[in-house]
């Protein structure tokens, strides 16, 4: 019985972190260039008492991971407005560091200096900050990349892949700083930049919200079966007490 109770704790400690992933994605569905949250969660074999063939299942605490679908492009026609077509990232200088993201909303300062919405410069394939002139009017970006003003090529935005699934962290900027170092992509027909245009949150509104009403009458019926078990619990002490 108290195996019972275990493996309940462990279903909520799971929904627990299951609900604050899907409160953040929906925090987040208006959010440019957001990618959603999403949790894997695994099963654990536990052997119980002496015998060997009994075994408990518990849930995980689960893994997160980001959803690598591509959010709904929206046209501004702004000229310093990017989205990527394909699996790849624009690379930010931030204080913690280079930092990756789909959000391409860019601007140009008075020195030149293409920045993104939060001020931090933007980086070319070299890991370096990207200078326009800035008495040459917008700038006109190829598929590549490659930045022209004037006829004249400037520059290029940088482009990164990188193995998400070795761990990340969140930043400003729906920014990413990854455990794997992330690297330029190099012939990849499948990746490009679209220039006037800006990349939506992937995440999945109407979907979220039936997973939030799942999790909450799973959380209440798993809290219920906890009470009905303790009452039960407390029923067979006080009878096994009073059979003496």
């Amino acid at each position: 019985m108290q195996s019972g109770l275990y493996v309940a704790i462990s279903s909520q400690i799971a929904l627990e972190k299951r609900l604050t992933t899907i409160a953040d994605n929906i925090a987040n569905m208006n959010t440019v260039g957001f990618r959603s949250t999403e949790v894997k969660f695994d099963e654990m074999m536990s052997r119980t008492g002496n015998d060997l063939n009994a075994r408990i299942a518990f849930v995980s605490q689960g893994n997160d991971y980001l959803n690598t679908r591509t959010g709904h492009f929206v046209q501004t026609e702004n000229p310093l407005d990017f989205a990527i077509r394909g699996d790849a990232w624009f690379a930010i200088e931030t204080p913690a560091g280079q930092v990756l993201t789909r959000d391409g909303r860019f601007s140009m300062s008075e020195n030149g200096d293409l920045l993104t919405t939060r001020g931090y410069p933007v980086l070319d394939a070299g890991g370096a900050a990207i200078q326009l002139d800035p008495a040459a009017g917008p700038p006109d970006v190829g598929a590549d990349g490659r930045i022209t003003q004037n006829g004249v090529v400037v520059g290029a935005l940088g482009l990164f892949e990188v193995d998400i699934d070795q761990g990340y962290l969140r930043y400003d900027n729906s920014g990413i700083i990854t455990t794997a170092a992330p690297q330029p992509v190099v012939d990849n027909i499948e990746v490009g930049i679209v220039q006037g245009y800006v990349e939506q949150s992937n995440v999945n509104a109407i979907g979220e919200m039936t997973q939030l009403i799942q999790v909450n009458r799973a959380f209440d019926g798993i809290a219920s079966l906890m009470r009905d078990s303790e009452t039960g619990f407390s029923e067979a002490i006080k009878t096994l007490g009073g059979s003496r």
